[in-house]
């Protein structure tokens, strides 16, 4: 029993120092120690150097977004002012549609940039979402009032609707970025002159907030993939886009302890939900 306590209280004694990260392998002496501690020790050993690789590939990680966030930056910001200028100064009707191309290009590949940005900082733990308790209604006024210009251009209204008081646990910043992609995407595949609702709805547990157009739908068998990365249904290919946003905002929704899903009849027109905890 005596042997048997002095194992336990050795055993204790390791994984302490462990859980303190004061853990030293030359503090136990082999020769006082049953062949179970030593496989324990050298387990917490290799323990330890596991996660300061993980440690070391992270930071590796955040080093090289933050580098390509930077040096991607500048060119493409010169690319768009120089084809800016090329466009207001060419007197040459012939190229001008060849500069306006690379000044959409352009855009299209510096809003690409930025999403796979966002996404690898949130995938390497490179920032962390900051969810408190709070109303919805102001991030989603802010979200349809950005969503607003887009929408009138196609001659498309956006009503927001439901239970103005509701409250749930959030990031601002990255679910207005959420809403943002549900909302743009609805604008992009309705057809002008349609109505797009948002509409806000208090359960128990959770508030849903959803995304309703009257776009073409999407059919059943797409609907468990649309959210993987740079996926694009049939019904999509035809419009701009990366296929970014709804993995985007699945990683946000889930980051919240949230979740978000579609639903979307045959005969047309999309639901997107997504569902934000309570207090």
């Amino acid at each position: 029993m005596r042997t048997g306590s002095k194992i336990i209280s050795r055993l204790d004694a390791m994984l302490e120092d462990a859980i303190n990260g004061s853990f030293v392998e030359a503090d136990y002496d082999e020769t006082e120690l049953s062949r179970l501690e030593s496989k324990f020790r050298h387990y917490l050993t290799a323990r330890e150097m596991a996660s300061e690789k993980v440690e070391a590939e992270r930071l590796a990680i955040k080093e090289l977004v933050t580098d390509i966030s930077h040096q991607t930056k500048t060119p493409l910001a010169n690319i768009l002012l120089y084809s800016q200028l090329l466009e207001e100064q060419s007197q040459d009707r012939q190229v001008m549609p060849y500069i306006e191309q690379i000044r959409i290009q352009t855009e299209k590949l510096e809003f690409l940039m930025q999403a796979l940005i966002k996404i690898s900082r949130l995938e390497s733990g490179m920032v962390d979402l900051s969810p408190t308790e709070g109303p919805l209604y102001p991030l989603l006024s802010r979200a349809v009032s950005l969503a607003e210009g887009r929408a009138g251009a196609k001659g498309i209204a956006i009503e927001l609707s439901g239970e103005r008081d509701a409250r749930a646990v959030f990031d601002f910043r990255w679910t207005l970025e959420a809403m943002g992609n549900l909302l743009d995407n609805a604008v992009k595949y309705s057809p002008a002159g349609s109505l797009v609702t948002v509409r806000v709805r208090a359960f128990e547990m959770f508030v849903c907030v959803s995304v309703e157009d009257m776009g073409p739908g999407i059919p059943e068998a797409e609907q468990a993939q649309i959210f993987e990365r740079f996926y694009r249904g049939k019904h999509a290919r035809h419009e701009e886009g990366n296929g970014l946003g709804l993995y985007l905002t699945r990683m946000i929704l889930q980051k919240e302890r949230g979740y978000v899903k579609v639903i979307s009849p045959e005969e047309g027109g999309s639901r997107f939900s997504i569902y934000l905890q309570r207090v």
